[in-house]
């Protein structure tokens, strides 16, 4: 777990928010390794995590006038990092196709749907599973999306969150819970 001085990082950018642009390079080389991995994580492409790093470097250093607590810079970060990662992913997967090998299975040629009525509810599942995913708080959808759709381990999650593992365990255990309660509620409106 990436341990950062938050009280200097939060000097750091209230010089960044007057103009140094020193002060926004020190930021960035304190916090690019835990961001590289961040993305690295999300994205398993070093070259995608890259192309990560540098727009969510770039969107920061165009918002940071906007940072209300300094102090509380990496987890701004960490915010625009799992946009960029989530928007990236989401537009590989839109041009090229679904990425997980499980679900290459089910489309290689050995596997033959024969019933399209079943394909469709599956894809309106996952649709509904992804939409109440991207509601949650914002701590408990980085985590739920690290875990269940990048197969991280909870250990890495923790790391990269710059968070211990048992706030990764307990906001596993509450975004469950209210995956329940939205699917159930959405299953019974529908």
């Amino acid at each position: 777990m990436a341990d950062f001085n938050h009280a200097y990082i939060g000097r750091l950018v209230q010089k960044s928010q007057r103009g140094d642009s020193d002060a926004f390079a020190e930021l960035y080389a304190i916090t690019y390794q835990h961001t590289y991995n961040y993305a690295a994580h999300y994205l398993r492409d070093p070259n995608l995590a890259q192309d990560a790093l540098q727009e969510t470097y770039i969107l920061a250093l165009r918002n940071i006038g906007g940072i209300k607590e300094p102090a509380l810079f990496v987890a701004w970060l960490n915010q625009i990092c799992f946009r960029v990662c989530y928007d990236m992913e989401r537009k590989n997967r839109q041009e090229y196709g679904e990425n997980n090998p499980e679900l290459l299975e089910l489309i290689s040629d050995d596997y033959i749907d024969h019933n399209p009525e079943d394909k469709t509810e599956t894809t309106d599942e996952t649709s509904r599973l992804k939409d109440a995913v991207m509601s949650l708080p914002f701590n408990e959808q980085q985590v739920v999306v690290m875990r269940y759709y990048n197969d991280m381990k909870l250990e890495d999650i923790a790391s990269a969150l710059g968070c211990s593992r048992s706030s990764v365990k307990r906001y596993l255990i509450t975004a469950r819970e209210r995956l329940k309660k939205m699917l159930r509620k959405e299953g019974e409106d529908v």
